[in-house]
């Protein structure tokens, strides 16, 4: 009879500490993060519409990137010079964009750069010297120059590399508060710059400006 009893506390035991456990693990689940999928091929095609912060996210950096670079395929410089071209192809090089702004976007100047770099490269007229090959001559060159490399440097660099061109500038943000409200216009200037000659063809700056109320 007593090993009965004890059989049954046993069992309740058991049954109690799964009951115990199995609601914990539901608790769990119910408090923890919820992940949504959102953009093209989902449900919640508008998931990248809303601003998280002031800072620069994707969406920002394909307009600023988009505006410059559909200027820059209507100018004259492109339709005289490059579209005209019957010689082998105009190759052009990409620069490191410098960030002027107190923002750290190490991330998205990377983005930015290769968004520049991909579209030159399906325009299907110009060759694009890729990036990765003249990383260690930039490194070099800002060792010997500091954090900006001159105009001559950058000639300098660009004749090594074989290129006839080469597609510099900067992001720079200018940032206003007033009472609880945070306000930053973003400014993505670029250049295309001629090798040979250091003669600017083209430039042209996008802006985007974004805000926070607190």
């Amino acid at each position: 009879m007593h090993q009965l009893a004890t059989s049954r506390s046993r069992k309740l035991t058991t049954s109690l500490g799964l009951v115990l456990a199995l609601l914990l693990m539901m608790n769990a689940l119910g408090c923890a993060p919820k992940v949504s999928r959102g953009g093209p091929g989902t449900s919640n095609v508008r998931l990248d519409e809303a601003a998280l912060s002031t800072g620069l996210d994707r969406k920002d950096l394909d307009y600023l990137v988009d505006q410059n670079l559909a200027a820059f395929f209507e100018s004259l410089f492109w339709k005289n010079k490059i579209l005209t071209n019957t010689g082998d192809e105009p190759l052009f090089t990409i620069f490191p964009i410098k960030n002027d702004t107190s923002e750290h976007l190490e991330d998205q100047m990377h983005t930015l750069l290769s968004s520049i770099e991909t579209s030159l490269v399906n325009s299907g007229v110009v060759g694009v010297i890729s990036r990765e090959r003249q990383q260690e001559m930039i490194q070099e060159v800002w060792k010997q120059d500091g954090e900006d490399f001159d105009m001559a440097s950058a000639a300098s660099l660009g004749k090594q590399l074989g290129a006839k061109y080469y597609v510099t500038g900067k992001l720079g943000a200018v940032d206003e508060r007033l009472k609880k409200v945070r306000r930053l216009q973003y400014t993505l200037f670029l250049q295309v710059i001629e090798v040979e000659t250091s003669r600017v063809r083209f430039q042209f700056e996008s802006v985007r400006s974004k805000a926070l109320k607190k």
